[in-house]
């Protein structure tokens, strides 16, 4: 029996039927642009085609990447993650397309210019829509066909894309190899954990989706009625099923590469894990590959992941049987800091097989009295542990990559069991299980499970990855035995260490009952812990690789960052430039696992009190990773950053003057702006009154609305909410990297008043934006990139009124051929094509007049030649015309 949906039932019944539904996909008249793009380092040329395909009565904003050469070649599918668009995928897709793939990258249904609600992948609007990709893909002349209408083709992406990719395979039997990281396979269980709502990654899934209102009906019901009771029903559970691979696991048959994130609350190993178990049974090749990061920050690992992606392909793909995809199970184990940079460093262990969460179980004796455990009305004061939407671009993501993070039990709220000292170091990778007895005053408990790595002397423990498992015991007023799955982790503790089990009532991140309840609670015997013997570590450090802490260095580091007082080997300050906001020398960042190729390279500029500068630079012109070094969320190669005299490295005091905005900020929905940013400067552990909390919201301008539920805040709302938060504590320097995004005019003239009022009181804003007309009004100063290095930088007049861009107005359009003609006169700097001739920007030696009489001489139309003050089209000619 066939369960796909009628729609793909059809397309995959061979040739003839797929013929009928052709017309399923149109590319509108006049949507699709090709450009080419080469590489900066010579690397072989890529075409892109952008075009806009109407779908099933939606639009999907699409780019097709191809070798500039001829030829078939096997194609993927780029799916992106969850809030973000085709543009997320384009530098991977480069980089396919140069190793020879035909590659297709989309904003998927309600996400950057695409049309349509949001459905969380929903097998008749999605995972339908990849299928109509790949009819389209099977058309065009650049892609290998495995029969009529049979590209060969495979799909990768992470997170909401890691979904689609399983679910495509599961729908559309052409798909031939899958890539699917940091994803789920039963979004169910991943938002229904055992029958607890996880209300905090919930909130933010449909905050960062836009709201209700960009959602599908039903799933808006869904969420609002589970929201509402705080307990997830079951007609919830099966929207939520017929939406996940699992629905659909007995038929994805072909090879599987599952990246799944050690530091993440959202999306468990416990996935990745179903997932293996379920597509092996099938027969197909599976590797999994625990990586350092996930949801919860740390480090990605994308240079290495894209590599493994690009040999599995080419393994499964290109038939290449020499291609080396790497072991059967990796993962990335951290334990240790470089002491001559202060850099963490990462190590690769792996095995032949994979062991699965239960591997080679050890047995730890734990002690502890039956305890009573309350919890309090309103599941309030709640345990914290990891803290989704929170970490994503601060220390605590950092720490989470270090094993190191912020974790909290009330008293009374708490069970705790013990083990003796350990004799031995005992290495943890999987799922550990303990079985309790578990009594409450009221007919259903609710209880959240965590191992910590508790400190010799008693005072320090550690929760690894930050993770905890909830449990639903019904029918607990009679008395109840529970073994408790506990969190999967890869973790050593060290001898000497203690282990300890905590059972506790709340947790932040999840909806525990309303009621006031005791909780008794009893052990009935051992932690059971998986250890995997086979899975061993690489005798040399990577040098791109974390290493955790040991639990000492851990819990200094967390008390060192709390009190924002950490010290690092950085240079001594330089006076001079104590008063100067920012200052760049000669900074070079290299891409990942490149030697040569580089995403900065050569940047040198300077920032000063009172300023708003504008950071402008197309896609790939290595603004995002500038700011990342500024923020010291990544390091770079060569060059120095200084804020305010402080060199910038991850955890430099310094940090704390900056302010930062980037993609976004996850609020909880059912709490008001007010809560949210109180929340978060809790979370912070700075002082209550270093927060600045009423001068922000004055800048920020959100008036009464304060006090509303920020699920009923317009777009714009919530966008000066999350720039409120960045401003916390007034940092003398505030960073904004498309803090417009999703803004209606009005609400984009609200912003630019907020940072010209944040600006004015002498602090410094820098903003990264590619509206450019909203820049020119707003910023007073411009620095702009194009591959990673600096083009021009200066006030806005100056490089808007520059007298080396002209405006060359023509009778009739110039074509392309004496455009590059023009391009290449001596004395040019550059020429693009306009709306009424040329922009046209002289080099040091070129003149007006010279250019006049070349242009006659090649015949062009020439009418007018004047200075040309428009930011947009000065920004072009700077750039090439490459934006």
């Amino acid at each position: 029996m066939d369960l796909r949906p009628p729609r793909l039932r059809a397309l995959l019944r061979g040739p003839r039927r797929l013929l009928a539904g052709l017309a399923a996909v149109a590319v509108l008249a006049g949507a699709g642009t090709w450009t080419a793009a080469v590489a900066s380092d010579g690397t072989r040329a890529v075409r892109r085609g952008d075009r806009v395909m109407a779908v099933d009565g939606v639009r999907l904003d699409t780019s097709f990447f191809t070798p500039a050469g001829a030829g078939r070649h096997p194609a993927v599918l780029l799916a992106h993650g969850f809030g973000g668009s085709k543009d997320d995928m384009r530098r991977q897709a480069e980089d396919l397309a140069r190793d020879g793939y035909a590659v297709l990258t989309w904003s998927a249904r309600g996400f950057g210019r695409s049309t349509g609600k949001i459905g969380l992948n929903d097998p008749e609007g999605e995972v339908a829509d990849v299928s109509r990709l790949v009819d389209w893909l099977a058309r065009q002349p650049q892609v290998r066909l495995d029969g009529p209408g049979d590209p060969r083709v495979g799909v990768a992406g992470g997170s909401y894309g890691g979904a689609v990719s399983l679910l495509a395979a599961g729908h559309d039997r052409r798909v031939d190899a899958i890539a699917p990281a940091i994803t789920y396979w039963n979004l169910a269980d991943a938002l229904f954990p055992d029958g607890v709502f996880k209300k905090l990654w919930a909130g933010i899934f449909v905050n960062s989706g836009g709201g209700c209102a960009k959602l599908e009906p039903a799933l808006c019901r869904m969420y609002d009625r589970v929201a509402e009771s705080g307990t997830p029903d079951p007609a919830a559970r099966a929207l939520l099923e017929a939406r996940s691979p699992s629905a659909v696991g007995t038929r994805i048959k072909v090879p599987t590469l599952l990246v799944q994130g050690q530091t993440d609350s959202l999306f468990t190993l416990a996935q990745a894990d179903a997932a293996q178990r379920a597509i092996r049974a099938n027969g197909a090749p599976v590797d999994v590959d625990w990586i350092a990061g996930g949801h919860d920050g740390g480090d990605m690992e994308n240079g290495r992941v894209e590599a493994r992606v690009r040999a599995w392909f080419d393994r499964y793909l290109k038939g290449d049987k020499a291609a080396d995809t790497g072991p059967a199970f990796r993962i990335t184990r951290t334990g240790g800091v470089d002491s001559t940079d202060g850099t963490a460093q990462l190590r690769g262990a792996s095995a032949g097989t994979y062991p699965g969460l239960h591997d080679h179980r050890h047995t730890v004796a734990l002690t502890g009295r039956t305890q009573h455990v309350a919890n309090p009305a309103g599941a309030s004061p709640p345990g914290v542990s990891a803290l989704p939407g929170l970490g994503g671009s601060g220390g605590l993501a950092q720490l989470s990559a270090l094993g190191v993070g912020v974790s909290l039990d009330f008293p009374g709220q708490y069970a705790r069991f013990d083990s003796a000292p350990l004799t031995r170091d005992l290495r943890i990778t999987g799922a550990p299980t303990a079985t309790v007895h578990v009594t409450s005053t009221r007919d259903d408990a609710v209880l959240f499970g965590k191992v910590y790595d508790v400190a010799p002397d008693g005072t320090g423990q550690v929760l690894p990855a930050q993770l905890v498992a909830p449990f639903r015991v019904t029918g607990a007023k009679a008395g109840k035995d529970v073994t408790v799955a506990l969190p999967a982790i890869d973790h050593e503790v060290r001898k000497g260490h203690r282990v300890r089990l905590v059972l506790a009532s709340t947790d932040l991140g999840y909806a525990s009952p309303a009621a006031p309840a005791t909780y008794t609670v009893a052990l009935k015997g051992g932690l059971s812990v998986p250890t995997a013997p086979a899975v061993t570590t690489a005798a040399a450090p990577l040098p791109a690789w974390v290493w955790w802490l040991p639990a000492a260095g851990a819990a200094t580091a967390l008390a060192l960052l709390l009190t924002a007082r950490r010290r690092t080997a950085a240079p001594a300050p330089d006076p001079e430039l104590a008063d100067v906001p920012l200052v760049i020398r000669d900074l070079h960042k290299r891409y990942a696992g490149s030697a040569d190729r580089y995403a900065v390279r050569e940047l040198s500029f300077r920032v000063e009190r009172g300023q708003v500068l504008g950071l402008l630079g197309p896609n790939g012109a290595g603004k995002t990773t500038t700011l990342r070094m500024l923020m010291g969320l990544i390091v770079p190669d060569d060059g120095e950053i200084r804020v305010f005299g402080h060199t910038i490295r991850p955890g430099a005091t310094v940090l704390s003057r900056v302010g930062a905005f980037v993609e976004g900020a996850g609020f909880l929905p059912h709490l008001s702006g007010r809560e949210n940013l109180e929340l978060y400067w809790r979370a912070t552990g700075r002082p209550a009154e270093d927060a600045h909390l009423d001068e922000a919201l004055e800048i920020a301008g959100l008036g009464d609305a304060l006090a509303r539920a920020v699920r009923t805040y317009s777009q714009g709302m919530r966008q000066r909410l999350a720039i409120a938060q960045a401003m916390l504590g007034l940092p003398d320097l505030l960073i904004l990297d498309e803090p417009t995004n999703g803004l209606d005019p009005p609400q984009i003239r609200e912003m630019r008043e907020v940072m010209i009022r944040y600006a004015a009181a002498g602090r410094t804003v820098i903003v990264s934006s590619h509206l450019l007309a909203e820049v020119e009004q707003t910023c007073t100063h411009l620095v702009v990139m194009d591959r990673g290095r600096l083009v021009q930088a200066g006030p806005v007049r100056d490089i808007t009124g520059s007298g080396d861009t002209l405006l060359v107005g023509t009778a009739a359009p110039v074509e392309e051929p004496v455009v590059e003609k023009v391009a290449a006169l001596p004395g040019v700097a550059s020429a693009v094509r306009a709306d009424d001739g040329l922009l046209i920007r002289l080099g040091p030696d070129g003149t007006a007049e010279r250019l006049v009489a070349e242009l006659v001489r090649l015949a062009v139309p020439v009418v007018s030649v004047g200075p040309h003050r428009r930011l947009e089209d000065a920004f072009l000619t700077l750039i090439g015309g490459a934006a």
